[in-house]
């Protein structure tokens, strides 16, 4: 079974209401390139060499990229569907004459939808009962244990201690590069939902539902769909900064990319009072 490494960590932000909770993040051990990719999948049984699997992969972005100009969805079966969505300016268009591209248009996304099919489904809920989740702390914790072992052991005489003594430093040796290959990992955090008013609230990921304390990295999309109260125009911030909406039939739509911060989303849905959380 695959093993995701997590460390639990403590929100710090003292103005969030999320202040002083616990959450897990993923503990990522190193940052895969297309090469580091190639060489994976060429020592894995495959008939090509390293070379030849990263000319496809090479083909195969740049052939995405051209696929999803041209307004196309693409899916890739047993991972799942790459498409575009469009960001427009706030407050849209009077008319549909009036529509400009070069002003009412903002942005233009790159989405992924992972695989639901029930074969290959690893949309998360299914992708989390794939992974075996092991504490950083249990692993620190081991290697502490097992380079304690190997001291003592070095401790003899002769050419076996000076031998177990070379294997020793080069264990730490090997545990000090893989501590580098953390330090400049995505900052992880919980992203605290609120919403005010009579009106209703999503939030999603990735197509997926996003509550109050979830963990997210940062640059992570995320996406807020707001049905208002009736005669109201709703709002949202993050972390006190404003959030473009674009409205459509009523419905209020806003995309983001995640801070490098824990963050702190307030979506006000219309004009009553009261507080609840999403």
């Amino acid at each position: 079974m695959a093993k995701i490494i997590y460390e639990v960590y403590q929100n710090q932000n003292e103005h969030n209401v999320a202040y002083g909770k616990y959450y897990a993040r993923v503990k990522y051990l190193e940052n895969m390139n297309t090469r580091k990719l190639s060489n994976h999948i060429a020592e894995h049984g495959s008939i090509y060499t390293p070379d030849v699997v990263y000319g496809v992969m090479e083909k195969f972005r740049s052939c995405l990229l051209e696929m999803l100009l041209n307004s196309k969805r693409v899916k890739i079966e047993g991972l799942g569907t790459f498409y575009t969505t469009l960001e427009c300016t706030k407050g849209g268009a009077v008319s549909a004459d009036k529509f400009n591209v070069n002003k009412h248009i903002k942005g233009l996304h790159i989405r992924f939808l992972p695989e639901q099919e029930q074969e290959q489904n690893i949309s998360s809920r299914e992708f989390l009962k794939q992974a075996e989740f092991i504490n950083v702390d249990s692993l620190v914790k081991k290697e502490d244990e097992e380079d304690a072992e190997g001291g003592s052991q070095s401790g003899g005489s002769g050419s076996q201690g000076d031998s177990q003594n070379q294997g020793g430093s080069q264990s730490q040796g090997g545990g000090s590069e893989n501590q580098g290959g953390t330090q400049n990992q995505p900052t992880g955090y919980a992203l605290t939902i609120s919403k005010m008013g009579s009106g209703s609230a999503s939030v999603t990921k990735d197509g997926n539902a996003v509550t109050s304390g979830a963990s997210l990295n940062e640059d992570d999309e995320v996406e807020i769909s707001i049905t208002p109260a009736e005669g109201t125009t709703p709002s949202a911030t993050l972390n006190g900064s404003s959030i473009e909406l674009t409205e459509n039939d009523g419905v209020y739509t806003g995309n983001f990319a995640m801070p490098a911060q824990a963050a702190s989303l307030v979506i006000n849905t219309g004009s009553a009072s009261g507080d609840s959380s999403i």
